[in-house]
């Protein structure tokens, strides 16, 4: 199963809305975003893609209640699990949070096969040794709203094989979807 993971949309619904619709079209069946989406109502832009979304808030949380009330809605693929999440998908136990100190201590429990989150606007993959004796990827997709002068990105895992790439969205789309 392949999954699109990204974080800290801030808002920048056009990066958000093609990076979704390009995963999908790599054969994403999922999508983790691990934090910081600031208003709920940029969220919308992802029903079309019929992908089960599963979110999580950061420190840019915005309006908790409305996106409470987003999630809640029984039709909706957005699932909104709170400041965490504990996952299984495809056999895999996942583990999201927003913030990496925090997403390190998870990996290193061997409680996890992989550990995903946000905050640093930077995209890191690794295999880090666990206490159980094995090891466990943590990822950080970097920022897919390209917030300053970092660019948009996202992942693309596969849970079968634990492989994970990077892929950037051109910031250019906003500027043009703002002249449409």
């Amino acid at each position: 199963m392949k999954i699109c993971i990204l974080s800290d949309s801030h808002d920048h619904i056009a990066l958000l809305n093609a990076a979704v619709a390009e995963a999908k079209a790599n054969g994403a069946r999922a999508v983790l975003h691990c934090g910081d989406v600031v208003a709920p109502s940029t969220l919308k832009c992802l029903t079309k893609h019929e992908l089960t979304v599963h979110l999580i808030h950061g420190n840019n949380t915005g309006d908790l209640y409305s996106l409470g009330q987003l999630a809640g809605k029984p039709e909706n693929i957005i699932q909104y699990h709170g400041m965490d999440a504990g996952l299984t998908l495809a056999d895999k136990r996942i583990f999201l949070v927003h913030y990496p100190h925090y997403a390190r201590a998870m990996a290193a429990t061997g409680d996890w096969d992989l550990v995903c989150c946000g905050h640093s606007h930077k995209i890191q993959i690794e295999h880090l040794p666990n206490i159980k004796g094995g090891t466990t990827v943590l990822v950080n997709p970097g920022t897919i709203g390209g917030v300053g002068s970092d660019p948009a990105t996202y992942l693309l895992g596969d849970l079968e094989t634990m492989e994970f790439e990077a892929f950037e969205i051109s910031k250019s789309i906003e500027r043009e979807e703002s002249f449409a």
